[in-house]
């Protein structure tokens, strides 16, 4: 892909689509979401307005860091307290559409119409990559993130238009894109995050409970396999328990799984071997978790599996 020559059509495309009108995007730290910022503040400047909306899915300390990261680079990102509006809207569900659908509308029609009109926006710049597009399009997974691919017109249902910079390509090309904008390291080579984020790696009911259960896992996986040099590592919660034995007393506990995988783009994948005192050193770190006695590890590449869970 030549970098400059993509990059300097966007930026005239997003500048003549928007015009003298107000954009607005939301940044999740992901390298899809920061090259698209990137982008549109270089297209846009002040007329662009970048937010973090913080729905409690997120990793460890993570709203934060994303805005101070951003900082450094001299993009002001608002931070937008969401929480209660999400696990309200999660609450009940198991089924992995449903969850899906109501984070989809949790965003697009609640939260960010809100946004939207209280910042006279009349355009989203959206991450969307072409992978997210092939996905939901073959009915393998809904991505949050494509609308009017499904016949959703974003003008009509939520009231701004839609724009999507990087849609024609996918992982490998997004991290190139990130380095030729000289954005930090940290940013390029971050591995993906899913867009429903921590509910996509709770099988069943996101609640308050498991949603800490799950970021304590992530947080410990990330650590462990930081310098695994694998495409990307994650931790899942299951809805299945287990009979465990702790302080001598049979204990009822929850299942974690962890996924390490090699890939360049993500639409195929297999899975790391890892070294076995590493993953003896994970599963020990993560049954001091509390309430949880079982780690597994999945040795199921991508197909017949996909990378995330739900």
């Amino acid at each position: 892909m030549n970098c400059e020559k993509f990059t300097e059509g966007k930026i005239g495309e997003i500048k003549q689509t928007v015009g003298r009108e107000k954009a607005i995007n939301a940044l999740s730290g992901g390298v899809d979401s920061s090259a698209v910022t990137v982008l549109g503040h270089r297209a846009l400047g002040d007329q662009l307005k970048t937010v973090f909306i913080d729905n409690d899915l997120m990793r460890k300390d993570e709203p934060e860091k994303v805005v101070e990261m951003f900082a450094r680079i001299g993009i002001s990102v608002e931070l937008v307290d969401a929480k209660e509006e999400f696990l309200s809207a999660l609450s009940g569900l198991t089924d992995p559409e449903q969850k899906r659908q109501a984070i989809t509308d949790t965003f697009y029609s609640k939260v960010f119409g809100r946004l939207v009109k209280e910042s006279g926006a009349k355009f989203l710049l959206h991450g969307t990559i072409l992978t997210d597009i092939e996905e939901t399009m073959a009915g393998i997974k809904r991505q949050h993130n494509i609308l009017a691919q499904l016949g959703i017109d974003p003008q009509q249902a939520y009231g701004y238009a839609v724009i999507e910079p990087l849609k024609t390509l996918r992982k490998d090309d997004v991290r190139e894109l990130t380095k030729f904008l000289e954005m930090p390291a940290e940013i390029c080579e971050r591995i993906p995050f899913p867009g429903p984020a921590l509910a996509a790696r709770i099988v069943g009911e996101v609640t308050e409970q498991r949603l800490k259960t799950v970021r304590t896992a992530t947080d410990i996986v990330e650590e462990e396999l930081a310098d695994s040099g694998s495409f990307q590592y994650l931790a899942v919660l299951l809805n299945d328990c287990a009979t465990g034995i702790r302080d001598n007393k049979r204990e009822f506990g929850q299942i974690i799984v962890v996924r390490c995988i090699e890939s360049t783009d993500a639409r195929t994948a297999t899975v790391t071997q890892l070294p076995w005192e590493k993953l003896n050193k994970i599963s020990h770190r993560i049954t001091q978790i509390d309430g949880v006695n079982r780690c597994l590890y999945d040795l199921t590449d991508k197909p017949p599996a996909t990378i995330e869970y739900v």
